[in-house]
């Protein structure tokens, strides 16, 4: 994600460290699907059981962000007039994880 890309390197630049430097790269469908924030969004393209089982390996949390997820959860999608409401709920669940 380019936005936490740049405010990371925010920190470090403020820390007077040396950021770090990235290009984007163009990904094809199937890789794109693959390389998302959401192992749960990722797994129901392709690939299903190596990404649970490395997901579970690894002790992953999804945190639901996305549309995806969430239809594939059962849960309303973050959108709408809900929206606002449920990112206060995920912010103090992330903090409570951390």
């Amino acid at each position: 994600n380019n936005a936490v890309f740049r405010r990371e390197n925010k920190k470090i630049e403020e820390e007077g460290k040396k950021p770090s430097q990235a290009e984007p790269i163009l990904l094809g469908i199937s890789k794109a699907a693959l390389a998302s924030e959401s192992f749960i969004s990722a797994a129901s393209f392709q690939e299903t059981t190596r990404i649970l089982t490395d997901a579970a390996a690894v002790g992953k949390t999804d945190y639901l962000k996305g549309l995806k997820e969430n239809v594939i959860i059962g849960h309303l999608v973050p959108a709408g007039s809900g929206f606002v409401s449920r990112n206060f709920k995920l912010n103090e669940i992330e903090e409570e994880v951390e």
